[in-house]
């Protein structure tokens, strides 16, 4: 396998499926058969997960919430996802352990570098929630800066889209697909793919990103395995 240990991020819109919201049941066992097969390859996987499919704080503003409060709400919007996630893998035989950025400890443990990394090499998969436990701040830096900590090879950007385009290929026809990108490029280009928070802690980290179709099934397996042009490479 090309890369040892990953951390893979996943919207929450992801896990809505054909739905309008909440979790699809097809689509989250999908992703799950999908992890199955990258770790019994060897590969150490840690998740992030988001919690759009519930929801944002960016909608706090719009409906008089304080943005804060509303930030807090994601937060805990993120460890359902991360809980739905936790009890499916584990449905599949896999071990896991949920870890968070805000003290629960009926439900996940506190986030603590060294002990996350200990659950990787015992071979648990490792998901994270609740972001950093800090507003203002996306699951994509979360994403990053969780994959520095554990000191992760590549963050694997799971999407509906295969890869970095020139515009939203889903709106326009006339888009094309970027297969690699440097950091510079991504922040100056201003693809909303990530936030420059998170591709800045990558780049200064020499973190590669690669942003695929999780909806594809085998494409998570082919990247880690080193195959050239799934997905676009920011590097």
């Amino acid at each position: 396998m090309k890369y040892k240990r990953i951390l893979l991020k996943l919207s929450g819109e992801a896990l809505m499926g054909n739905q309008q919201y909440g979790i699809d049941p097809i689509r989250i066992n999908e992703y799950a058969k999908q992890i199955k097969e990258i770790h019994e390859s060897g590969v150490e996987v840690a998740i992030v997960i988001g919690g759009g499919n519930i929801y944002r704080g960016v909608q706090a503003e719009a409906s008089g919430i304080d943005r804060v409060q509303g930030d807090y709400m994601g937060m805990l919007a993120t460890v359902i996802n991360a809980m739905a996630i936790q009890s499916t893998l584990e449905n599949h035989g896999l071990y896991t352990r949920l870890m968070s950025g805000i003290k629960m400890e009926a439900v996940c443990e506190p986030f603590i570098r060294r002990r996350a990394v200990r659950h990787l090499e015992k071979g648990r998969i490792v998901i994270f929630g609740a972001g950093i436990g800090n507003p203002y701040f996306t699951t994509d830096s979360t994403a990053s800066l969780r994959a520095i900590e554990i000191e992760a090879d590549v963050v694997l950007k799971g999407t509906r889209v295969d890869g970095v385009y020139t515009a939203d290929p889903e709106k326009d026809s006339t888009a094309t697909k970027i297969p690699n990108l440097s950091f510079e490029e991504a922040i100056r280009g201003g693809y909303s793919v990530m936030d420059t928070t998170a591709f800045t802690l990558c780049q200064e980290n020499n973190v590669p990103i690669i942003v695929f179709d999780m909806n594809t099934s085998g494409n998570l397996l082919d990247i880690v395995k080193g195959k050239e042009n799934v997905g676009t490479l920011i590097s």
